[in-house]
């Protein structure tokens, strides 16, 4: 009996050591969307950041598919020893719950939640052949074209496809949505024109819209911000109209809380300078800190406010 607990106890101190003198090696990000996508490109803004503050390497795996869902379920699965970490995924956190009957991980119990880094607006671009210059002169013009233009989103179910169906709903018109494999590959088809308009999170979009081949509209925060410019709100045409989404970061269920707590910390000094945030302004978002409590509570309001989107959108479990 007394050799179990003398190992016990060795196992314990063991473990203690290591997440005191964490990170010791590099450490694995996963990216649960596709190169080239908002979460992609925050990611590795982070990731960089990130490791510069730890001392480490952070290596960046994308592993795209199902929504988000299949690099969320390897997050969900690896050792807890903080050596992998994964970035949040709207679709695989607060929508999948509503999407997959038999969902392998359950979003609120099986991560210990790191913080929040980043807020990002969507953004309403269309391509620069249309006529439409603002939110009404956009909306008339869907309007008279009803199921002749096209909706370019990351895919059925991503942020960009529920948020479009919410916008039409909203403003009374239909498009014919068209999914793509990844946001990358959707915004490559709106600046040819094979689809007409979207609205996908700032950040994946910005660069495409200084250039001049993507024309933006207007945002989905509550009202006109700094980070934005002189883009006026949606909510501005349409009332009551806002949607944004937040990013943030996870380690498996087990994690120490010890390795949390310094990777909570790592980021918050990282990211709350000043180059940071002229970084992340750079690519639409806004660099906003949470703890992990907070995080917890912001995704369980999420999925109950998901439901309704979901429904509305005739949307079903698989």
């Amino acid at each position: 009996m007394r050799s179990g607990v003398t190992a016990s106890l060795l196992i314990v101190l063991a473990a203690q050591v290591a997440a005191a003198d964490y990170p010791l090696r590099p450490i694995r990000m996963i990216m649960p969307n596709a190169p080239g996508s908002s979460n992609d490109t925050l990611g590795r803004l982070l990731a960089t950041r990130l490791a510069a503050e730890l001392g480490q390497q952070i290596v960046v795996d994308n592993r795209a598919g199902a929504g988000g869902v299949l690099g969320t379920e390897i997050g969900a699965s690896a050792i807890a020893d903080g050596y992998t970490l994964t970035v949040s995924s709207e679709g695989a956190l607060s929508l999948a719950p509503h999407l997959y009957k038999k969902l392998s991980y359950d979003p609120l119990r099986d991560f210990e939640f790191i913080g929040v880094f980043a807020d990002t607006p969507n953004l309403l671009v269309v391509n620069p052949s249309l006529p439409a210059k603002t939110a009404r002169e956009f909306i008339d013009y869907a309007r008279a074209k009803p199921g002749q233009l096209n909706l370019a989103s990351a895919g059925a179910g991503s942020q960009s496809h529920l948020t479009g169906y919410a916008l039409m709903l909203a403003a009374g018109f239909t498009s014919l949505h068209v999914p793509y494999k990844g946001g990358a590959a959707s915004m490559t088809a709106l600046v040819s024109n094979e689809s007409q308009w979207s609205i996908p999170p700032a950040a994946g979009v910005m660069t495409l819209v200084r250039s001049g081949r993507l024309r933006a509209i207007a945002h989905t925060l509550a009202k006109r911000s700094a980070l934005m410019g002189d883009l006026p709100a949606l909510a501005e045409t349409l009332p009551g109209f806002t949607r944004s989404g937040w990013k943030g970061l996870l380690a498996p269920r087990g994690t120490p809380r010890t390795i949390v707590d310094k990777l909570h910390a790592a980021m918050v000094r990282t990211m709350n300078t000043r180059e940071a945030k002229e970084q992340f302004a750079l690519q639409g978002s806004e660099v906003v800190l949470g703890d992990g409590a907070s995080m917890k509570l912001l995704l369980a309001k999420e999925i109950t406010d998901t439901a309704q989107v979901v429904k509305a959108a005739g949307l079903t479990a698989e």
